[in-house]
């Protein structure tokens, strides 16, 4: 109660305060260690939308094939919970060929993934009755999603009406380049993929998208820079174009190949692989980063009444320095979200950060 009358008393006071630019930062990369890495090499992990399970692609010993990758999963009873010890998919699912590159369904169903077989790269769905069910024999997608060209990295989108994936194929831009294909609804067939298009895909070699669970926020990897790097492009609604990506910087990105971002359904973590780093297990490592919304809104180092001010200023807005809920990059609207997660933070003290741009 005395929290409640204290941040009504904040809003009565506000006065014109200086505003910072403000957004998002990334933290510093994190290796999620033993079990979800080994020393063989792991790469490709999925969430799933509940933050439970987590599917990746492994060489580790257990596997089905020859030095090849089988898909694995690990799990934890809640999300603070340490993840259990990994689980292979089984015979049914994995085989003497190379299985990667997986993504789980919203409803975790279905789990698309790359398999080479008979020297072709191509996508297929495994699909399963309820969550507790084992999962079913792969389908090939067929040729709506494959191609002559090698076609990689399937990745649903939250709503489960649109796949992204990695194709070479005529009509592309470069070497590789995402496409997407769509569906009214989840019992429907797939539409024809069509090209992402510029500014997403380049003539350089951009591939491996996901998209937040808002459809505002696209994560991909590229080597427009130079350097396989993790970018990002953002839009103002569902229905509008994909704006200039950005570079995640270094934080994030290093003097080795970052790829495979995958963001976590409450848009907090964002998975991705690389190479061997300080800290890392094997040859090719799981790392992760938190997304986390600037509150401290003027940059004086503490979240106070001060913050709480600029956002009343905005309330109604569609204001990015102040639209930092419910996820990190908000939904559009200065409103109750946005006072909630400030909330959260009051009274607390900021080093200085560089907002991401």
């Amino acid at each position: 109660m005395k929290k409640t009358i204290s941040l009504v008393l904040i809003v009565l006071l506000c006065l014109v305060t200086e505003i910072a630019n403000a957004d998002f930062t990334f933290s510093e990369p994190v290796n999620p260690g033993v079990p979800v890495n080994s020393t063989a090499g792991d790469y490709g992990a999925c969430p799933s939308a509940d933050g439970l399970s987590l599917y990746f692609s492994s060489n580790r010993s257990g596997s089905y094939g020859h030095n090849t990758y089988d898909l694995w999963v690990v799990t934890r009873p809640t999300t603070n919970d340490p993840w259990q010890e990994p689980e292979n998919l089984g015979p049914v699912v994995n085989s003497g060929d190379w299985e990667s590159a997986p993504c789980i369904s919203p409803d975790g169903l279905s789990l698309y993934f790359e398999i080479f077989k008979s020297g072709e790269w191509d996508i297929w769905v495994t699909t399963r009755a309820t969550k507790d069910a084992d999962w079913g024999e792969p389908v090939n997608l067929g040729p709506t999603f494959n191609s002559l060209t090698p076609d990689l990295s399937p990745s649903i989108s939250p709503d489960g009406l649109s796949l992204f994936f990695d194709s070479g194929r005529e009509g592309g831009y470069g070497m590789g380049d995402i496409w997407i294909a769509t569906r009214a609804t989840i019992d429907e067939p797939w539409g024809e993929p069509e090209n992402l298009g510029p500014p997403i895909n380049t003539s350089d070699f951009d591939v491996q998208a996901s998209m937040s669970t808002d459809g505002l926020m696209l994560f991909f990897s590229s080597n427009r820079s130079g350097n396989q790097d993790l970018w990002y492009t953002t839009r103002a609604t569902p229905s509008d174009p994909w704006g200039q990506p950005v570079n995640m910087g270094d934080t994030v990105n290093s003097s080795v190949a970052e790829a495979y971002p995958k963001i976590s359904a409450d848009g907090r973590t964002l998975y991705f692989n690389t190479e061997e780093l300080p800290g890392g297990l094997g040859s090719y490592d799981h790392w992760q980063v938190s997304i986390d919304p600037v509150v401290d809104l003027n940059g004086d180092g503490i979240v106070d009444s001060a913050d709480m001010c600029i956002m009343i200023g905005y309330w109604g807005m569609d204001e990015p320095l102040c639209d930092i809920g419910p996820m990190p990059w908000g939904d559009g609207v200065v409103d109750v979200q946005d006072l909630i997660v400030l909330a959260d933070h009051l009274f607390e003290e900021y080093p200085p950060v560089e907002p991401v741009e």
